[in-house]
């Protein structure tokens, strides 16, 4: 982490000679800055621009380091602001940039919010975190840049100031507020009610916060938050401010589950109830026509895969083309592709529950709050009965989409189950030493394939989705370690083509493509039959979260395949190099439509998507491979504005 602290060898100096010398006022600055308490968090925010809906300028002074203000992307200037409610002085701001930087910015403070003065200036910026200890005064202070250290745009997790009320003003926080209530839900909006705060000068207000985030600012003792989603669950804390801008702590948190929408679902196929990042293509056409295609090819895939055998109430997904007629991966497909088609499939509950009816009743030998990865004709665990992280990864995502959609008070808990099925996936399938997925429970220190991983199991929206049902910060540590290794093999390995491969080996060291084969082929460190969905899997979190590492990874690989192939989807072929050197010939749909994701994120790509959906529409469902048909149906439901982190 870098500090950008201007006294620093002052105060080192003084450390040393401070038996003899009275400090220095350079010192005295510095130490006041350390001391002087956190002035910003919670305050009043706004900026030039928003990228989306999500990173709005109060997320920046929320206190939480996994949400983030991002201005729109390729302008300058832009700026953020904060209002500290009275003139303080300023003595240290803190700056925790997110991938897009500035490289040049200037910290500003204002007594009006329109006269302003430089306070801190720099052309060298290289992102990180710039904590600043410079001497200002003012009732507003902003970042203001001026040159993008990116072609996206700018974008901080934090934006700290330090200081205290200019004039040895009031700094006594109202008491706390009490008696946080919920007074009433609807399908989207939750109504809260609280007793009032007291202040020796006096209350001037009261900051809302959801998931310790601000979401509202309240004159009164009652507020309504409107925009929710139906059957799901909010959080809510209150904080009472006074007129010198002092935060109270926060109230007692109190929990509201939204009402289910009227049709009895939560998020029903083709509402598109959840908006995709900002610029974001989709396939030419009418939106009720593309939904249908995808209803279409929906109906044709449970035709050829979904079944009820073995009795017990069981449905399954069958997979013709594994080593085993029933799989985890195939299951975990079949619970996100079942409860996303709600809405659109009324029997969409009764199966997602037999699903759920066959997970619990094919508990992993390892871990039983995980799923045995495979069974016989015989509907038997079989081959040892341990777990398998990617089908362990979509059943987790598809319990939390199913509490999304029907709620958690019916024949099963979703929530709760999908929260024993995260924290077992964290306990026993991801390296506690890398905080990399593992292949799954079965591997364990010393073995041979103890640090070795699969990039198609690297889900990043699934880890923002697990980070929100758990409230467990190390899903942010987990994302983030996988997005680093994703760039770092990007740059290292594939930088003509942002290929990743099948397998990699040792994640303790340096991290780098199998060197052959370590678990299923000779092609483990190519681009081969698993890193084909990883355009599809990286794409979905740049799609819905905006993420400029995500972007950025998406984007590599389109603008390869689309120079690749002159734009040409049926010259896609089966398998590359990294380098891009083709390994197979021939078509499949496990190759060539998973980077209709990935082009969705180029704003110039839409000629090249339109060719890709039309070659999806144009190949018949291959009863033979779930795989490929799975892998098809789940890249439509994205390209159409279908996929939805819950």
């Amino acid at each position: 982490m870098k500090s950008r602290t201007a006294a620093t060898l002052a105060v080192a100096l003084a450390a040393l000679l401070a038996p003899l010398l009275t400090a220095p006022p350079a010192v005295a600055a510095a130490r006041t800055a350390l001391a002087d308490p956190l002035v910003s968090q919670g305050k009043p925010a706004t900026s030039s621009s928003v990228e989306a809906a999500g990173f709005e300028p109060g997320k920046a002074v929320d206190g939480s380091a996994s949400t983030r203000w991002a201005s729109v992307e390729g302008h300058d200037p832009e700026w953020i602001r904060v209002d500290l409610g009275t003139t303080h002085a300023i003595s240290r701001v803190r700056l925790n940039w997110e991938a897009a930087y500035a490289k040049s910015y200037r910290v500003q403070t204002s007594p009006d919010g329109s006269t302003w003065s430089d306070v801190y200036t720099t052309g060298a910026g290289d992102g990180g975190v710039d904590d600043l200890t410079l001497t200002g005064n003012g009732r507003y202070v902003r970042v203001y840049g001026t040159q993008r250290g990116t072609p996206y745009g700018y974008s901080l997790w934090e934006f700290e100031v330090y200081g205290a009320p200019a004039g040895g003003g009031d700094t006594t926080p109202p008491s706390v507020p009490g008696n946080l209530a919920v007074t009433g839900t609807t399908s989207g909006s939750v109504g809260l009610s609280w007793s009032p705060s007291t202040d020796d000068v006096g209350v001037t207000g009261y900051v809302v916060y959801r998931g310790g985030t601000q979401v509202a600012t309240a004159s009164g003792t009652t507020h309504t938050d409107t925009g929710l989603q139906p059957s799901t669950s909010y959080t809510y804390t209150v904080k009472a401010r006074d007129a010198a801008g002092n935060l109270s702590a926060a109230s007692a948190a109190v929990t509201a589950t939204t009402q289910p929408s009227a049709g009895g679902v939560g998020v029903p196929f083709g509402s598109h109830a959840i908006p995709y990042a900002a610029g974001m293509l989709r396939p030419s056409g009418g939106q009720s026509t593309l939904d249908a295609k995808v209803v279409d090819y929906y109906q044709r895939w449970k035709s050829a895969f979904l079944r009820q055998n073995c009795g017990n109430g069981w449905y399954q997904v069958i997979s013709p083309d594994a080593d085993h007629p029933y799989v985890a991966e195939a299951q975990g497909y079949g619970m996100v592709i079942v409860a996303t088609m709600a809405g659109a499939d009324p029997d969409a509950k009764k199966i997602f529950d037999g699903m759920v009816k066959w997970m619990l009743d094919h508990p992993s030998s390892i871990n039983p709050d995980l799923l045995a990865a495979e069974q016989d004709t015989s509907c038997r665990s079989v081959n040892g009965g341990d777990g398998a992280t990617d089908g362990d990864m979509d059943v987790a995502y598809g319990l939390l989409l199913a509490d999304r959609q029907w709620g958690s008070s019916g024949t099963y808990n979703y929530k709760q189950l999908a929260v024993r099925h995260i924290n077992a996936i964290k306990k026993d399938e991801v390296n506690p030493s890398t905080n990399l997925l593992k292949l799954g429970d079965w591997t364990s220190s010393g073995d041979q394939y103890y640090y070795l991983s699969r990039s198609s199991d690297w889900m990043v929206d699934h880890f923002r989705a697990f980070r929100k049902a758990t409230g467990d910060a190390a899903w942010d540590t987990i994302r983030s370690k996988h997005q680093n290794l994703i760039s770092t093999l990007q740059a290292n390995h594939a930088p003509a083509t942002g290929l990743l491969p099948d397998f990699v080996v040792n994640t303790n060291t340096t991290p780098k493509p199998a060197p052959g084969q370590v678990l299923e082929d000779p092609n483990d460190g190519r681009y081969w039959w698993n890193a084909c969905r990883t355009p599809w899997r990286i794409g979905d979190d740049a799609v819905t979260s905006g993420d400029s590492a995500s972007l950025a990874a998406a984007r590599k690989l389109n603008s390869w395949i689309r120079s690749k192939t002159g734009g040409d989807p049926n010259k896609i072929a089966i398998g590359y190099q990294l380098d891009g050197t083709q390994i197979s010939s021939g078509s499949e749909a496990a190759f060539f439509a998973p980077f209709a994701v990935a082009a969705m994120t180029d704003s110039g790509s839409q000629a090249w998507l339109d060719a890709l959906w039309n070659k999806m529409l144009a190949t018949p469902i291959d009863t033979s491979s779930y795989y490929s048909a799975s892998i098809q149906l789940q890249v439509m439901i994205t390209v159409t504005g279908n996929h939805w982190v819950p």
